[in-house]
């Protein structure tokens, strides 16, 4: 039984509840383009509102982290990834979730005591010292040389300037070597790794300092990749046996041996393929473009047919379709839309490829115009509009230039994309500051808006087939992707603007309901996704217009949206259309 499994099951017999994974592209949520941690999709209840299936939780969420891309390659980062959580809403707190970490840890992993340590919070000026959790770990058996005190910046969550919720946490560290454990942890020794986090959502800040919250939480995360290659006793990830038939296949295809000075190629490679499956293989359609979850899924692809080239693998080889199949056999049990998707991704990875490979002879022929212009410096604009017009890394325009005895502007390089990244980030703004403060009231009439214009558009359009296929929500505006095969007319848009405005006008009120899933839909209630919803789920319902399975946040009345209007519709993708709407 893997590692997931064992997770899953232990804290069932711990009387949680199994949640599904939530989808890679976050549902009405503007703080990211992916979910990046188990916590995110669970923020309302972790506000407050009671969640379908109690108390406690357990999990396994798939998770996208980009910020760490260029580090890809070591033995350690990744791109896509698993996270392990389990929670408590207001039920237990630090003395059975320590319990239970240290006895998942040591009775049903088998990891021996002497060889973890954990952190716990030192306290400050503003909040006091740990010492529950302190005494709770000795209490357990892990040496008082093995519990650390340390500041905010290792043990606080989210952090202290933010308002909200907040807390100490404890974070449980394995000494990964063949080394002694030594008696005395020092954890800035990078063979102490950290293995699980459980942070203790104790606090409430405001403007007048830290309260005691009236639901106490407890939120957890372990990181699937990093604990397996610590159980299977590697110091590599990619040699575990998460990653071993993918580098396996990336050998057969190269002839090159890994562990050799192509290993950081092969694993740019294995992790970018199950990123790469992740995303195109979401219900949500997202597609290779120049913005959004479409620019990163592009980006993966492109860096994988570089290293392809490094490694001296035929492009126009299978191996990249090989892979793939491999991806979803592994996965199509805990992730049954990569299955139903599996044509979609091959075919989204193959056109991309060859768009690419165009691409790389145009870029050469203008990298060799760029050289003869200026034979002495390749400069800030030039590089990266190699990399913005033709899909050059840096890293291969240095590579061509190097062999020239170029030099490239490495540094301009570097401000013009932070610049550029921050301009593709536009429909994500309000980045994920890891805290429960990103859902204010603008944000919540705006969620409520998102249902009152799906209902308009199967009015309008006479489609009652017509779904929601993501949306995006920020304080200036919201975003409303909608399955649909044609432009809308002005006229058409204009009933719709004006039917949503005669339902807020009145007044209906918003009411919520939870319900065992196959009788809300039995009752019409709509789903984006129904296969992400667990058993019970909890039913918006307004007036008479609309009925959406969701997590909320809505508002309790539709007048307090004052007034609606479209500012523009567009095309988001293949069958696929796009309103941006306001409220003014």
């Amino acid at each position: 039984m893997n590692l997931k499994d064992l997770y899953i099951n232990y804290f069932i017999s711990k009387e949680h509840k199994q949640i599904p994974s939530a989808p890679l592209i976050p549902e009405n949520d503007n703080t990211v383009l992916f979910n990046t941690a188990g916590m995110q999709p669970l923020t309302p209840y972790l506000k407050g509102l009671p969640h379908p299936l109690g108390k406690r939780l357990v999990d396994y969420q798939k998770c996208i982290r980009t910020n760490d891309l260029d580090s890809v390659g070591d033995t350690t980062h990744h791109t896509f990834f698993e996270m392990l959580g389990n929670w408590s809403l207001g039920d237990y707190f630090k003395e059975e979730s320590i319990n239970m970490s240290f006895e998942f840890l040591t009775k049903v992993l088998n990891i021996p005591a002497e060889r973890l340590a954990v952190s716990v919070f030192e306290g400050n000026e503003l909040v006091g010292k740990d010492t529950e959790s302190y005494e709770l770990w000795k209490n357990l058996g892990i040496s008082e040389k093995h519990i650390c005190y340390l500041g905010v910046e290792d043990n606080w969550w989210p952090n202290m300037e933010l308002l909200g919720p907040c807390g100490p946490d404890t974070e449980i560290f394995y000494w990964r070597s063949n080394e002694p454990v030594p008696a005395e942890a020092d954890l800035t020794d990078d063979r102490w790794v950290e293995i699980w986090n459980n942070v203790f959502m104790q606090y409430n800040h405001t403007e007048e300092g830290f309260d005691e919250l009236k639901q106490k939480n407890v939120d957890t995360g372990m990181g699937v990749e990093r604990v397996t290659s610590i159980l299977e006793g590697v110091n590599d990830n990619y040699l575990s046996s998460i990653f071993k038939d993918y580098i396996d296949i990336i050998v057969k295809y190269s002839g090159k041996p890994y562990d050799s000075e192509y290993a950081p190629s092969m694993r740019i490679i294995a992790d970018h393929i199950r990123a790469v499956v992740m995303i195109a293989g979401e219900n949500t359609g997202i597609k290779p473009s120049n913005t959004d979850q479409g620019y990163i899924l592009r980006r993966l692809i492109r860096r994988i047919i570089r290293h392809e080239s490094k490694l001296g693998i035929d492009t126009n080889s299978d191996m990249l379709k090989v892979l793939i199949d491999v991806v979803i056999e592994k996965f199509k049990h805990y992730y049954p839309e990569l299955e139903k998707n599996r044509d979609t991704i091959q075919e989204i990875v193959e056109l991309e490829k060859k768009k690419f490979s165009n691409t790389i002879g145009k870029g050469l022929k203008e990298f060799n115009k760029i050289i003869q212009r200026s034979p002495n410096i390749i400069d800030a604009e030039s590089a990266f509009h190699l990399y913005d017009t033709f899909g050059f890394p840096i890293e291969l325009t240095s590579e061509l230039a190097s062999e020239k005895g170029i030099k490239v502007d490495i540094d301009g390089f570097s401000k013009l994309f932070i610049i550029h990244q921050e301009k593709s980030r536009v429909g994500a703004s309000g980045k994920f500051k890891s805290g429960l403060s990103g859902t204010g009231d603008i944000e919540t009439r705006y969620h409520t808006a998102t249902h009152l214009l799906n209902a308009a558009l199967k009015v309008v359009l006479h489609d009652q087939n017509i779904h929601q296929r993501g949306s995006n929500i920020t304080e200036e505006r919201m975003r409303f992707d909608f399955n649909f095969d044609r432009k809308l007319t002005s006229e058409e848009l204009n009933r719709v603007e004006e039917l949503v405005n005669e339902w807020i006008k009145n007044d209906y009120t918003v009411t919520c309901e939870e319900m065992h899933k196959t009788d809300a839909i039995k009752s019409g209630a709509e789903a984006m996704f129904i296969e992400r919803y667990p058993e019970m789920v909890t039913v918006y319902t307004i007036g008479d217009v609309s009925k959406e399975i969701c997590t909320g946040p809505h508002v309790e009345h539709t007048s307090v949206l004052n007034h609606f209007k479209i500012v523009k519709e567009e095309a988001s993708s293949a069958g696929v259309r796009r309103i941006k709407a306001i409220l003014e």
